[in-house]
């Protein structure tokens, strides 16, 4: 099975201009992420997919491959599947390209998914401990069948208990109610280009979530759990999130290093 992960790289972004070029720690954004794809076990190849010559550039001057794609592409996924129509292979991963510091381990659990030949699409999500994120409308959550396929994803709290309401008041949750989902996804290469040609979905549109419209044409899509979590950048105070936590675990490693000559 070959395996082809992709990251889609737009310039335009209204919170944080620029972003796939923003330095973290020494190197642009995309840099991080492409070589955090490439510690990835099972993973033939990454592919930067982007609109803007000026990725392009900064990506082959770090040795990465680029393919610059239609400015007029809707999402990260419309990108994906014109790079897979010029790229063959059997199964394709988005990562996103504001994920500078995702754990191999993540990508690797979702390519494993790939090993049932039943699943044609697969994503990611992990148990929500924190009540706060229950409620955030930013944290998106998932609902599974007993194989561990999706039955929805939504903003809201799902499911709903009702007969216990958590206001997150600092409540413990009830283990394995609530999960996050993560959005990193694969594709087989026949669903990831039947899936750009369906029109959107009625609730894809309502939650603003594109995964739903798999759903909606009734396309199972596997989720697997995970233990791990990672940051998203899309935010000029997650960019200053991101670049205090690297600088601190630096500052750590040398000291450790310090300590042992």
């Amino acid at each position: 099975m070959r395996v082809l992960l992709v990251i889609p790289a737009r310039y335009a972004s209204t919170r944080l201009p620029a972003k796939p070029l923003v330095d973290i720690g020494g190197k642009p954004m995309i840099q991080r992420v492409w070589e955090q794809g490439r510690l990835a076990k099972g993973v033939a190849d990454v592919v930067v997919a982007t609109d803007d010559a000026r990725i392009a550039d900064v990506v082959a001057r770090f040795g990465g491959t680029a393919v610059l794609t239609s400015p007029g592409h809707a999402t990260g996924t419309d990108r994906i599947a014109e790079v897979a129509s010029a790229h063959p292979a059997d199964v394709y991963v988005n990562l996103q390209g504001d994920l500078p510091f995702a754990p191999p381990s993540m990508i690797e659990a979702l390519v494993g998914a790939f090993g049932d030949p039943s699943v044609r699409m697969a994503t990611l999500a992990r148990e929500i401990t924190d009540p706060a994120d229950v409620y955030s409308p930013h944290v998106v959550k998932v609902v599974t069948d007993r194989r561990g396929d999706a039955l929805y994803f939504s903003r809201a709290p799902i499911p709903h208990v009702r007969d216990r309401v958590d206001r997150g008041n600092g409540e413990t949750l009830p283990p394995g109610t609530y999960y996050q989902h993560f959005g990193l996804y694969g594709y087989r290469r026949d669903l990831l280009m039947e899936f750009t040609r369906w029109p959107e979905g009625r609730l894809e549109s309502l939650e603003k979530l594109e995964q739903l419209r798999a759903l909606e044409h009734g396309c199972p899509i596997r989720v697997v759990l995970t233990k791990e979590r990672t940051e998203e950048v899309n935010t000029p105070e997650d960019l200053e999130r991101v670049r205090a936590a690297l600088a601190g675990a630096v500052a750590s490693e040398a000291a450790t290093r310090g300590r042992g000559q």
